[in-house]
C-alpha cells in the first residue's frame, strides 16, 4: 500500500537518493554539515542538479522533511471501497508507520534541531516541519477517516477532533520522550494495534463495532 498519491510528494529514485543522502549527513553532522556542496559530494551529484531540483537550501530542507512525511502511508482513492477490515488495516499502517517515522533517527534530529532553532529570529526549520511534514501527513490522515465516515464506519462531529484523538493515542507522550533520549520500544506492532482499537471503540459505527468485535467506550 501507498501513500495517497494525490498528496505524496514527486520525487524521482534519483533526487530520493539523494535526500536520503542529505539526510543522512543531517544525522551524522547536523546543521552545519548540511551544504550543497557536502550534499552533492556525498550524493555525488552537481550542486546545479541540486539547485534545479530542490532550489535553495530551505527547498533542500523542505523537500527532505516531504521525503520523510511520505514514508507515512494512508490509502489510495483510486475508487477503493472502503470496508471495516480494510479501514482498520489502513489504520494500523498509518499508525505503526507514524511511530517508525517519528523515531527513527532523522526526525529526531530533525525535531531537536528545530527547537534548537525555536528561540532565533528568522528560524525558519520548525515552520518548514509544520508545512511540509506534519500537515501533510494531517490532510492524508484526515482523508482517510474522512472517507470512513462517509462509507459509515465511522461517526465524528468534528473531524480534527477526532483526528487529533487518533494521533494523540498513537503517540501520546512517546515523541517527546524519545526527543529526550528515551526509546522504550522498537517494535510499535502492537502499540499501533491497540490505538487503533481505542479508536475504533471511541468512533467506530454499531457496524464497525459488530465486525471488529469491539465493544463500544
Amino acid at each position: 500500500m501507498q501513500a495517497d498519491s494525490a498528496t505524496a510528494p514527486e520525487f524521482s529514485p534519483r533526487q530520493n537518493a539523494v535526500l536520503s543522502q542529505a539526510l543522512r549527513l543531517l544525522v551524522d553532522g547536523g546543521e552545519k554539515a548540511l551544504t550543497t556542496a557536502g550534499v552533492a559530494r556525498a550524493a555525488n551529484c552537481s550542486k546545479e542538479s541540486l539547485y534545479k531540483w530542490f532550489g535553495d537550501r530551505d527547498g533542500l530542507l523542505s523537500a527532505m522533511i516531504a521525503f520523510q512525511a511520505s514514508k507515512v502511508r494512508t490509502f489510495e482513492r483510486d475508487g477503493e471501497r472502503l470496508t471495516v477490515p480494510g479501514l482498520q488495516d489502513h489504520l494500523e499502517v498509518f499508525a505503526k508507520d507514524l511511530l517508525d517515522v517519528l523515531s527513527g533517527d532523522v526526525s529526531l534530529a530533525l525535531n531537536r534541531l528545530a527547537v534548537g532553532q525555536a528561540s532565533r529570529d528568522g528560524s525558519k526549520l520548525g515552520r518548514l516541519l509544520m508545512e511540509h511534514g506534519r500537515r501533510q501527513i494531517d490532510r492524508r490522515a484526515r482523508a482517510l477517516i474522512d472517507a470512513g465516515r462517509r462509507a459509515g464506519l465511522l461517526a465524528f462531529d468534528d473531524g480534527e477532533e477526532a483526528y487529533r484523538t487518533l494521533y494523540g493515542l498513537i503517540v501520546s507522550d512517546l515523541h517527546v520522550r524519545m526527543l529526550l533520549g528515551d526509546h522504550p520500544e522498537t517494535d510499535f506492532s502492537q502499540r499501533a494495534e491497540r490505538a487503533v482499537r481505542a479508536f475504533l471503540k471511541l468512533h467506530g459505527t454499531a457496524k464497525t463495532l459488530a465486525e471488529a468485535g469491539l465493544t463500544a467506550a
